[in-house]
């Protein structure tokens, strides 16, 4: 059996990640494994050094008060940590999942999720984390890192979930996103979603050869596929498509070029994350 690995915070975004998971696992057959991640400071309820800061009189007393406060807040992480646990479990089920598992896990994020997805075949996360605002130019600050480390497919899920239809496939024609055509043509179980293969460049012969094969690709695994050749900027270009053309997922390969690379002239995956309103599968 399949499985996916569903990672949440407790933060607005949680509900739609097991949403997302639960519309993917009831297609695939898949089990789902949602986990919690605690920092190691909640984890540990490390106390700040604060020896230089207060007289020697009160040092003992105020630190083992200090101290006591620490434990109790990671108690309480812990305590809360199950409860956000116990909530997605609930609503998987609610959608039909009947095999979920939950974990509780004290780590850094990503060296957890790679320690924890070794058997899954994709990872759901949320756009934003539990500490970051909503403002649209605010990403989660660990999303990147975790898709730059995984080679597993990545949802990112989005701020709510709405049924999925139709698909659009961002195709540059590079190794990410045939990766991406190739694991989607053969899931049969989204042979009903219509498919929109769109590549955003000059419309040469080659480009168009491209496009064409992964239409065929698609089509051969059971699509209803098109394909087409747009100028302009891929992150506007897309997001325009996603706007006025009611697609509720985009897929894309993700993060072809180093970060000092994207430091210097921007990253069109982070800022397709950033403007999409919908959902997006990232191919590394």
């Amino acid at each position: 059996m399949s499985k996916l690995l569903a990672v949440i915070d407790g933060s607005a975004y949680s509900a739609s990640v097991c949403e997302h998971a639960a519309w993917i696992a009831n297609r695939a057959g898949s089990e789902v494994d949602v986990v919690h991640i605690l920092g190691r400071r909640n984890a540990s309820g490390e106390s700040a050094n604060l020896s230089g800061s207060i007289g020697l009189g009160a040092r003992s007393s105020l630190l083992s008060e200090l101290a006591e406060l620490d434990a109790q807040k990671a108690k309480l992480a812990q305590q809360r940590g199950r409860a956000i646990l116990e909530d997605a479990e609930s609503l998987l089920k609610s959608r039909g999942v009947a095999n979920t598992h939950s974990r509780l896990r004290h780590g850094e994020i990503v060296e957890t999720v790679l320690e924890l997805e070794t058997d899954a075949d994709l990872l759901v996360l949320g756009k934003r984390g539990e500490g970051a605002n909503f403002d649209s130019g605010h990403l989660g600050s660990n999303l990147e890192r975790v898709v730059r480390s995984s080679p597993k497919p990545v949802f990112v899920a989005s701020r709510s979930f709405s049924p999925i239809t139709r698909v659009l496939i961002a195709f540059d024609g590079g190794k990410s996103s045939l990766k991406a055509i190739e694991f989607f043509s053969q899931r049969k179980h989204y042979s009903d979603l219509i498919c929109h293969v769109m590549m955003v460049g000059t419309d040469t012969a080659e480009h168009r050869r491209q496009v064409e094969g992964a239409v065929a690709t698609l089509k051969n695994g059971g699509f209803e596929a098109t394909g087409d050749i747009l100028a302009g900027q891929p992150e506007t270009v897309i997001t325009d498509q996603v706007d006025n053309h009611d697609f509720n997922l985009v897929i894309m390969g993700a993060y072809g070029h180093s970060r000092i690379r994207n430091m210097i002239i921007g990253s069109t995956t982070t800022e397709m994350i950033r403007s999409c309103k919908v959902p997006v599968l990232l191919f590394r």
